[in-house]
Parts: structure tokens; sequence; C-alpha cells
């Protein structure tokens, strides 16, 4: 069904050309991480280490308790994005500068926001662009915990998937 002044559509993600230098989106909602999560996602991809699956185990590390397998916070912290960044995405063009300098633990909340730290057109495709950004993980007390930059080919507004009858 059509849009219409009385009818709205909720938006996903942005054209190039709604992209600036400097701003900065903060990502809603947070995610709480659980146990359940942690050991489905490390089940699923095959990641056995007992730091996410042995509370005996992981008592005795330095933590004192299980980690989040870092995988899937990158997932989690990624697909939190996904609202203000790459929703109208032809492609991730890939993910570099990946710090993971905090640990995060079952039952912490986490967020997340991003910085677009660049914007180009596509030199090779006269409707699509370049938008870099550079996304921060923290923990509901503000901790850090994780950063990466990113880059996103982008339609131009009239040139997207959804721009198509």
């Amino acid at each position: 069904m059509a849009a219409t002044p009385t009818r709205h559509r909720a938006g996903l993600g942005r054209y190039l050309e709604e992209f600036t230098v400097g701003d900065v989106y903060e990502h809603f909602p947070g995610r709480t991480i659980t146990e359940a999560d942690n050991i489905q996602f490390s089940l699923l991809t095959m990641n056995n280490h007992p730091m996410h699956c042995d509370h005996a185990f992981a008592a005795k590390s330095e933590f004192g308790k299980p980690l989040v397998n870092s995988g899937l916070t990158l997932a989690i912290v990624l697909g939190m994005t996904v609202a203000d960044v790459s929703g109208k995405a032809i492609a991730n063009l890939g993910w570099t500068d990946i710090k993971l300098t905090a640990p995060v633990h079952p039952g912490d909340t986490v967020y997340a926001e991003s910085e677009v730290l660049d914007k180009r057109e596509s030199k090779s495709r006269p409707t699509q662009g370049i938008v870099t950004v550079r996304t921060t993980g923290r923990k509901a007390d503000g901790t850090v915990f994780m950063s990466f930059v990113r880059n996103v080919l982008i339609p131009k507004r009239g040139h997207g998937v959804q721009d198509i009858p």
C-alpha cells in the first residue's frame, strides 16, 4: 500500500545526499545480551572456547565470569547501525580498525553510535557513493568496549532498490 498524507511508512537508512561528515547517529534501542544469546551464537559459529560457556572455567580467569563472544558483540553493534547507516546500502565494502577495548559479559546492555567520517561519490558508479563511519559500542555504564570503521556503498536518491516501483 502506498504512503499517503495519513499513512506513514518508516524509513530505513539514508541516501548518499543525506549523510554529512561529522554527524553522529545514536542508535536506538540498546540491547541486553543474555547468556542464551552468547551460548547459541558460540555454538552456531563453532566457537567452543570455555570462556563463553563454562562458568567454572571462567571463574578462574582474570574476568571471574564468562565473556560474551566478541563475534556476537560485533554482530549486535553492526546490526544496531542498519536503521541509520546501511538500510539503503548496496553493499558493505569492508570493516577496518576493529578494536575490542573492554570485556562484555552476559547481562550487559550495550549501545552504539556512528560518526560519519567521509562521504564521496563513486568514481565508477555515478548513481552511488561511499560513506565511511566509525561505530563505537558502549556498555550502559559508559565503558567503550568496541569500535570499528566501515565503508558502505550507498545509492543516491532515486537510485535505490526502494525507489523502484
